[in-house]
């Protein structure tokens, strides 16, 4: 199991590395392809939703075919044939049609680690075993950023996507061969998703992990790559310099958030704290933004930092959730944290397309206002969330 978890784990590098990637390609894209940044935010938004909308499915193959299957034959078929169409692509609509099949490939991925920490390790360190996968695999996130710039300065994005189609398909050839499935739990009980949406307790968790991943991920995914390029007028390999620096940050967040929860013997406080502190850091960027680059680049990595609490809000729901429901269950709060980010990356590319006639920093100011305002009504909902430890 070790080995199979090793492997998930870098199938998970890929999984946050294409959710990443777009920000570093502006330029190139737009350049070769004639990719706006609206079409970019479409065909990233069109990844998170379509990976939300495979939690249902995926979630009863946890359930009733294991993670081994399920996640192996999903990034062969969407991880690696995603990519390699992106590789020969040459309209905006290839691009967003590539980044589809790509989100249905990395869909199990992590909710096939997390089920199989539900599954096999005590409850009570399940926060922190969350949070140490989703960081080492945020790894992806820091080669989306610089190395990846400088990849497609030397050989181009189309021989770098080429080459990721190549990883893609090996990793999940790894995961078939090393993932061993837990034994099924046995219980005369049924259920459904209908039977966890029945839970009171989980409706004031679901609309803060609705929003609480929206922000990092969409502006480290996407929008960090053209408001540096259209306010500060930085390089590709410049904002591959500030997306690493950000992701950085991310990465730093979850193996903070990690164990917060056991040492602070609350989980609810240690969400809400850091969910209301990025609010108010996104307002900061609103009113600075066009302050400075090294001023914009530190609020931005605040941001990563503090928008990592994805794992900590898992656990939270978690608790609520009943054995022989478990792949479901995670697979339902991830639809939420995942789905949420491709909502807004819609929301967000309309909102720059109405408003990049008035000044190059008017579209921005209004994405991360609209970023700080969604956090902050759901930080007010979560208020009324029961805590929980396990």
């Amino acid at each position: 199991m070790q080995a199979g978890l090793i492997v998930l784990c870098l199938a998970y590098v890929l999984s946050q590395f294409f959710r990443a990637f777009l920000a570093v390609l502006t330029t190139d894209l737009g350049r070769d392809i004639g990719a706006t940044p609206e079409d970019l935010a479409f065909a990233s938004g069109l990844w998170f939703l379509i990976f939300a909308a495979m939690q249902i499915p995926v979630g009863w193959a946890l359930d009733r075919v294991g993670p081994r299957r399920s996640s192996a034959m999903l990034l062969l078929i969407g991880g690696a044939g995603g990519a390699g169409l992106f590789a020969i692509a040459t309209t905006p609509f290839h691009v967003a049609l590539a980044m589809a099949l790509i989100g249905v490939g990395c869909s199990p991925v992590l909710m096939a680690s997390y089920y199989i920490f539900a599954r096999e390790f005590p409850p009570a360190k399940f926060a922190t075993l969350a949070a140490v996968m989703l960081g080492v695999g945020s790894v992806g996130n820091l080669v989306a950023s610089y190395p990846t710039a400088l990849a497609v300065e030397l050989m181009g994005w189309r021989a770098t996507l080429g080459g990721l189609a190549i990883i893609s398909g090996v990793v999940a050839a790894g995961i078939w061969l090393t993932v061993h499935d837990p034994n099924k739990v046995e219980t005369e009980h049924k259920g459904s998703v209908l039977d966890l949406l029945k839970e009171p307790a989980l409706w004031t968790i679901l609309p803060l992990m609705l929003v609480a991943y929206a922000p990092s991920a969409a502006l480290r995914g996407l929008w960090a790559g053209p408001y540096l390029r259209d306010v500060f007028d930085l390089s590709t390999t410049q904002i591959g310099q500030a997306t690493l620096i950000m992701g950085a940050a991310m990465i730093a967040g979850t193996f903070a958030y990690g164990p917060l929860d056991r040492i602070l013997k609350t989980r609810k406080w240690v969400i809400f704290g850091g969910n209301a502190l990025g609010a108010a850091t996104l307002g900061l960027l609103c009113l600075w933004i066009d302050g400075g680059v090294w001023l914009s680049v530190l609020l931005l990595a605040v941001i990563g930092f503090l928008g990592a609490s994805f794992p900590v809000i898992m656990a939270h729901g978690r608790a609520f959730i009943p054995a022989h429901l478990v792949g479901r269950g995670v697979t339902l709060l991830n639809l939420f944290g995942i789905g949420g980010v491709g909502l807004a990356q819609f929301a967000t590319g309309r909102i720059h397309a109405a408003s990049a006639a008035i000044s190059p920093s008017a579209p921005y100011t209004a994405i991360f206002g609209f970023f700080a305002a969604t956090l902050a009504i759901g930080c007010v909902i979560y208020l009324f969330s029961r805590d929980s430890v396990d």
